[in-house]
């Protein structure tokens, strides 16, 4: 595919390690080297697929990966002088939990910014203080990449194997995509993520509605949700980036 996406406001190599940790339940502190590495490689190719701008960070993370297992995989070397040997994960395992402090803080300071708002609100009219209370009931945060790449890669699975050749040859771009989404989330408030594949009807056409969900994001034209961690992805318009109803008639001077 020619078409590229760069996706600057997305996560590093280091995002994706703390995310398959999570993910599994693993120990950080004993990290699964060799399983943790077959997943990173599966991301990093399904990136590469994609056509995504962000895959060079990501290799350098992919070569110390591969580093770390050989090392791991290397018996011990009998000539040596006996000491204690270093764990080869523990560089790793440092700049990890560096990282996540760092992230956690961030968030932090993220949830105190949202907190300290309340305090000296805006005067709202009575319509948009209903609609924020109905928005107050239920609790949601935004996907991150990995989440997106994770919900892609279950529906690419239950794809059939093409048996036959297609006669007719489909044509499915980008722009067409997003122009699609975007009209049927004008009919709805919010999409599931699944609902957006299932309407696709090939392979190709799962992989261009993916990136154009993916650009959509990229452009604050919608943002993809979640009331858990790891669970089901809804897609809904961002309304920071909606332009406000045109009025029809000009205010009287």
């Amino acid at each position: 595919m020619s078409y590229k996406i760069k996706l600057e406001m997305f996560e590093g190599p280091l995002d994706l390690l703390l995310y398959l940790i999570k993910k599994d339940q693993l120990n950080i502190y004993d990290i699964p080297i060799a399983q943790v590495t077959e997943q990173y490689m599966q991301y990093l190719d399904l990136m590469k697929m994609l056509n995504l701008d962000i895959v060079g960070d990501f290799l350098v993370m992919a070569a110390t990966l591969m580093q770390i297992k050989s090392k791991m995989l290397l018996p011990p070397d009998p000539n040596a002088q006996e000491e204690e040997e270093l764990d080869p994960r523990d560089e790793l395992v440092r700049r990890l939990l560096e990282y996540k402090q760092f992230k956690e803080i961030a968030e932090n300071l993220r949830s105190r910014e949202l907190t300290r708002q309340d305090f000296f609100g805006r005067i709202m009219d009575v319509e948009r203080t209903k609609e924020m209370k109905e928005e107050a009931k239920e609790v949601y945060f935004e996907a991150s990449l990995f989440d997106l790449i994770t919900a892609f890669t279950k529906i690419l699975k239950n794809v059939p194997k093409e048996v036959f050749y297609e006669v007719i040859k489909e044509e499915h771009t980008v722009e067409q995509k997003i122009h699609d989404i975007l009209h049927m989330l004008l009919e709805k408030p919010k999409v599931m993520l699944g609902d957006l594949f299932s309407r696709s009807r090939s392979k190709i056409e799962i992989i261009v509605t993916f990136m154009a969900i993916l650009e959509l994001i990229r452009l604050r034209e919608i943002v993809a949700l979640q009331k858990r961690l790891f669970d089901e992805i809804e897609v809904v318009r961002n309304k920071e980036n909606m332009a406000p109803p045109q009025e029809d008639e000009k205010p009287q001077q």
